[in-house]
């Protein structure tokens, strides 16, 4: 019997992979200091908590709208207007499980058989997967580390092409933790407008930038890239609020429509609950999300520090996020004590099962010659684990 040749296809997560297997080395009783998860490791904050107790106790928590409470998408409709200059109406608004399964929605509604996509390498795992769960082609533009690891304007115009249906547009960024500036974001802009081409703009760690800068979303810009935008963002990042699932899109009526009608067969509703404790979220108090960032933004200056400190690695800072890419180029080819260094696989196994720390090889991410690290961990463990990694890198 010949089952999906679609899906057969698609790759499991290794971040994914890399976190269970870690987490059954705790379960054993093994010290690993994880450096693999893109997780806060902050509770959500407490008026978030108690408003979903609340409801729980004395609200009605049935069914909602598939596409989302009118009450929450009216609180994202403030949200994109106050903190992002966006004027959309609560039909364009799609809340759905997280922002994972928003993309998943978007590359369902407008992707067909030939389409590309392009995406940026390094990329987040799941984007290649998910273009090619909707039978389209993910397009890999390979970014320099020179360059902050973003799009050159000349590589996207050479890979644009009448099957070009959207460029994937991911800032700030996992992995790399790399922000666009104005001037970046109106070249690609004017790009896309003048090919017809949709952006696909994940900005769910807008909230996690750095350094004095300021999110700026690429629909901002002007109409014409506004309506060819889709506008990506949720709140288990900013909010510390992964397990709630709760992500949304932003984008013009017409695509709005097609993800809304997918979404009411695929899953209906996203939980009722999480869709109030998001209206708190969104209009409640925000100091936790500043208390967070900046709790983050004294981690990342440490662990730049130390990872540079390392020889044999090196990495830049990141502008956002909660991630650093880590230049591993000099240890491909040698040996880590008894074992050969043949990618970025090798070492991350290496690390895990003799230092005991775990890290995500680069190839999850279409660049063997990096590691990522989360900094999403207290500044004990980023000490204590770069020192395990600079031990370990001792033998080489």
């Amino acid at each position: 019997m010949e089952l999906s040749i679609k899906h057969s296809n698609i790759s499991s997560s290794l971040t994914l992979a890399i976190s269970a297997k870690a987490k059954k080395m705790q379960e054993d009783g093994i010290e690993v200091i994880s450096f693999s998860v893109g997780e806060p490791d902050f509770n959500t904050p407490e008026n978030i908590r108690n408003k979903a107790i609340d409801v729980i106790n004395n609200n009605n928590i049935g069914y909602t709208a598939a596409s989302g409470m009118p009450a929450l998408k009216e609180a994202i409709c403030n949200k994109l207007k106050v903190d992002n200059n966006l004027c959309y109406n609560p039909k364009e608004i799609i809340v759905s499980n997280g922002a994972k399964h928003s993309l998943y929605n978007i590359f369902q509604a407008i992707c067909n058989p030939e389409d590309e996509v392009i995406i940026s390498s390094p990329y987040w795992v799941s984007y290649p997967e998910l273009v090619k769960m909707a039978g389209a082609k993910p397009i890999l533009i390979e970014c320099d580390e020179a360059n902050d690891f973003k799009y050159n304007i000349d590589d996207l115009k050479k890979n644009i092409n009448n099957k070009t249906k959207a460029i994937l547009l991911n800032s700030p960024s996992n992995p790399t933790g790399s922000v666009y500036t104005l001037e970046e974001l109106k070249a690609i802009s004017k790009l896309a407008v003048e090919n017809n081409i949709i952006v696909i703009s994940d900005e769910i760690y807008e909230k996690l930038i750095y350094d004095n800068q300021k999110h700026i979303s690429i629909a901002s810009l002007n109409e014409n890239i506004k309506e060819l935008t889709i506008v990506v963002n949720g709140l288990s990042k900013c909010c510390a609020m992964t397990g709630w699932r709760i992500g949304y899109t932003a984008s013009n009526e017409k695509i709005a429509t097609i993800m809304s009608n997918i979404q009411s067969h695929a899953t209906s509703n996203p939980n009722t609950i999480a869709q109030y404790a998001a209206i708190e979220a969104l209009e409640g108090n925000q100091s936790a999300i500043e208390y967070m960032r900046n709790e983050f933004d004294e981690r990342r200056k440490k662990m730049v520090e130390l990872i540079n400190d390392i020889p044999c690695i090196s990495c830049n800072m990141p502008k956002g996020a909660f991630y650093v890419m880590v230049n591993i180029s000099k240890v491909i080819g040698k040996k880590l004590g008894n074992c050969d260094m043949k990618s970025s696989m090798d070492f991350a196994n290496y690390l895990l099962e003799n230092s005991h720390v775990a890290v995500v090889p680069g190839i999850a991410f279409g660049n063997d010659n990096y590691i990522r690290l989360s900094y999403a961990t207290s500044q004990e463990n980023i000490v204590e684990g770069l020192d395990r990694i600079k031990k370990a890198l001792s033998n080489i």
